[in-house]
């Protein structure tokens, strides 16, 4: 198994931050789970082969939103598989199971997360594999979120502190995709190609929710809204409307994009991107709603 991902063993950095010559619009982009590095360690652990591990990856959502810089917002993108590290969950949410010693008193072994396998550390990929073949030391789960998960969080609150700082208010997009498998068998007619999530109208202001779902609709996609998906951690947790810091979280169908079997990239991608460009100028041009009033 280790051949195939040869040519991700090398240590890479834990995010990529992408910014603009200059940030005119009010928007963080976050691609949490599109990062495809695959460290050894994961590889030598893990019992799935190559193709299967990255059932959890959002495969190529960082290409769909990058428009974002040349517009002018910055995007942060995670550089490390999820499958190794969820940076979209609470610092230590830990499935006692998958270790074989004794985890600190301070994590979160109940959580909903940890009872579907997909805590901090997954115990499985989204298909619902097992990803390991051996048990687990605490102390590599604990490394993991010092080199990874931290790194990602500090560059999140920079990035929305810079932008409060500038224009008063922030609007932070988390970008994800999703398995077409998990909108069930009703048939094309029946399935969303989107759903967006604002933690049941907790987590942004409610034009935010009306624009962007407007403007999909416009554009031809069939929308959802809070169901399957109302958002993860990072919508709860930065989605703070009282302070004005705004998140919303939007999950795009893979089948809309790729082969969910091969991850080959289909045409539509690009329009996909495009549409996802007009998205964030639509937003720009309803944020002054979210300025606070002096």
């Amino acid at each position: 198994m280790e051949g195939d991902f040869a040519l991700r063993s090398a240590t890479v950095p834990p995010v990529d931050i992408l910014t603009p010559a200059e940030q005119t619009l009010p928007l963080v982009l976050a691609s949490p789970h599109s990062g495809s590095h695959y460290p050894r360690d994961l590889v030598a652990a893990s019992r799935l082969d190559a193709v299967t591990l990255r059932r959890s990856e959002d495969a190529y959502v960082d290409e769909i939103f990058g428009a974002a810089p040349s517009l002018g917002a910055p995007l942060l993108r995670a550089r490390y598989a999820r499958a190794y590290l969820d940076p979209n969950r609470e610092p230590y949410e830990f499935d006692p199971a998958m270790f074989e010693d004794a985890l600190p008193a301070y994590v979160n072994r109940l959580s909903p997360r940890v009872k579907m396998g997909l805590g901090t550390i997954a115990r499985v990929v989204a298909s619902g594999e097992e990803i390991y073949a051996r048990k687990l030391r605490a102390d590599e789960a604990l490394q993991r979120v010092e080199r990874l998960y931290r790194p990602y969080h500090r560059a999140l609150m920079q990035l929305l502190a810079e932008t409060r700082d500038k224009f008063g208010f922030y609007l932070l997009v988390d970008c994800h995709s999703m398995p077409s498998a998990c909108l069930g068998d009703r048939g094309r007619a029946g399935r969303a190609d989107i759903v967006l999530g604002d933690c049941h109208g907790t987590s942004c202001h409610p034009m935010v929710m009306e624009t962007m779902h407007h403007a999909l609709s416009a554009k031809g996609y069939r929308v959802a809204r809070n169901a399957p998906y109302a958002g993860g951690f990072t919508t709860a947790h930065y989605g703070q409307p009282g302070v004005h810091g705004h998140c919303i979280q939007i999950e795009l169908s893979r089948a809309l994009y790729m082969d969910e079997a091969n991850f080959e990239q289909k045409p539509f991608i690009a329009r996909l991107a495009d549409d996802m460009g007009d998205i964030m100028l639509a937003l720009a041009a309803m944020a002054p709603t979210l300025a606070p009033k002096a």
